[in-house]
């Protein structure tokens, strides 16, 4: 699925040069979950924003599915994206004006599909992650858990073969965390996307089939425990 050979993304900082992402080699096959941990700084997100194709490497290849992103259009990339690629985030992104049913919606208007076929899809997403009963609330009416899964229901959506989730539970509480991971991996096992979480916290690190530790910029495997 994902190939990353000597990938290097370099950023101007206060002091000169920074490599967030250093030479990095990486091979991520279809239907893995993986977790991807370090510190503060050290180049997680960085990594997470080239594998969804929302940044290109300074050098280096990314190659998903045979296809190199850093020789693809902003178009194409846009495109790829909105086809291939789910994003859960720590703050949810939600549009406070949409509700739950519309905001999942938003995923599937780029795709050009019928409208009866994207309320069955929209439906069908808030039932996967128990929020069909709240399609109509507003972000403001749901809980801090609600509106992940909400998040989460318009990443899955639109069937994408991989999710890239950015500490999709930092801004819950233990309970609500261990709901929102165990949904993850529930919906990782059930539909055999590729799950990608970044993540401070080793109770949902460790049940990932691997475990990627990222520190100024250089990538380690760990083993599975």
């Amino acid at each position: 699925m994902y190939f990353l050979s000597e990938v290097t993304k370099t950023y101007k900082g206060k002091r000169g040069l920074v490599n967030a992402v250093d030479g990095i080699n990486l091979e991520i096959k279809q239907g893995e979950m993986i977790s991807i941990q370090g510190p503060t700084g050290g180049g997680k997100s960085t990594l997470l924003q080239l594998l969804g194709a929302l940044d290109k490497p300074t050098s280096g290849s990314v190659v998903f599915e045979d296809q190199a992103m850093q020789g693809m259009s902003d178009r194409d990339l846009a495109d790829f994206r909105s086809k291939k690629i789910g994003f859960v985030f720590q703050s949810f992104n939600l549009i406070p004006t949409l509700t739950a049913l519309e905001n999942v919606e938003m995923a599937l208007v780029p795709l050009g599909i019928e409208r009866e076929e994207r309320a069955r899809r929209v439906l069908e997403a808030l039932d996967s992650v128990g929020l069909g009963d709240r399609a109509a609330h507003l972000p403001s009416e749901l809980s801090g858990g609600q509106q992940q899964r909400v998040a989460i229901a318009r990443a899955i959506v639109k069937e994408p073969s991989v999710l890239l989730a950015d500490e999709p539970t930092g801004n819950l509480d233990e309970a609500t965390r261990d709901e929102i991971v165990s949904l993850l991996v529930k919906l990782w096992k059930d539909k055999g996307i590729t799950l990608i979480v970044v993540t401070h916290d080793s109770q949902i690190a460790k049940k990932a089939q691997r475990h990627l530790n990222i520190k100024d910029g250089k990538l380690t495997e760990k083993s599975a425990a």
